[in-house]
């Protein structure tokens, strides 16, 4: 009896610093294990583009280059919608109208200031197109709807969640192998995975056309647009233990 007072008297000691081992991140110290970062990254071609079109006017007035704003959209959103693009694939994403001013520098002589010229309206839309080759024919009909400031294009997947899958999948395999190279670097056998975590997914986004890059290319007919591809890494934590010397049989 008093043997196993004293064995469940030392775990209960033990407990405690292996649980701050953990906290603390010293699993190697705590179990005698080895811990990796593994990352694992996919190329995709995008199927999807999300083209920003604005109609931008200016006028005497504030009313007058609303009214004009808003004539000059409807005729984008018609022919988007003629060009196949659904209603609920154009989204409005904003609406700015503001007074514009001419400044003029102060002289020796005379103070500077500033007189109010007009006004300036500006709607955005944001469009999503569901076929890559169809964007440089959206970007034509637009502009000779009236669009005059595209403010870029973006590139995404219709499937994130199967790329994102397949990163995982490379970014563990990665840590085994460099988890598996360390360990028989240091004449060790490689033990069970005790933990797994991921830290997250990075895709970089995908090069915007500057707003004067983009009128440029819808300015020929068709616009070329190329897609290129979209990089989805991901990176995973593992830990594992070592099962003692490599050639110990336990």
């Amino acid at each position: 009896m008093r043997r196993a007072a004293a064995v469940l008297t030392a775990l209960a000691l033990t407990a405690p610093a292996m649980a701050r081992a953990q906290q603390t991140g010293s699993v190697q110290s705590a179990f005698g294990g080895i811990t990796v970062i593994g990352t694992g990254t996919v190329r995709r071609t995008p199927d999807v583009a999300v083209v920003s079109l604005a109609v931008e006017t200016m006028a005497a007035n504030a009313r007058a280059a609303a009214q004009d704003n808003a004539t000059r959209m409807d005729a984008v959103i018609r022919a988007l919608r003629q060009a196949g693009i659904p209603a609920e694939k154009i989204r409005t994403t904003s609406y700015n109208l503001n007074p514009e001013y001419q400044y003029t520098q102060a002289t020796p002589t005379k103070p500077g200031e500033q007189r109010l010229v007009g006004y300036r309206a500006s709607n955005t839309v944001e469009v999503r197109v569901d076929s890559i080759p169809r964007v440089g024919l959206v970007l034509d009909a637009a502009v000779a709807a009236g669009a005059n400031r595209a403010l870029g294009i973006s590139y995404q997947l219709r499937d994130p969640d199967a790329a994102r899958r397949e990163a995982l999948r490379a970014a563990v395999a990665n840590a085994h192998a460099d988890a598996q190279a360390l360990a028989e670097a240091a004449g060790q056998k490689l033990g069970p995975l005790l933990g797994l975590s991921t830290s997250g997914f990075v895709q970089p986004p995908m090069p915007m056309f500057g707003a004067r890059k983009v009128m440029d290319m819808a300015a020929q007919a068709p616009t070329p647009v190329e897609p290129g591809e979209l990089e989805i890494s991901a990176t995973v934590t593992a830990v594992y233990w070592i099962a003692g010397p490599a050639g110990e049989s336990r």
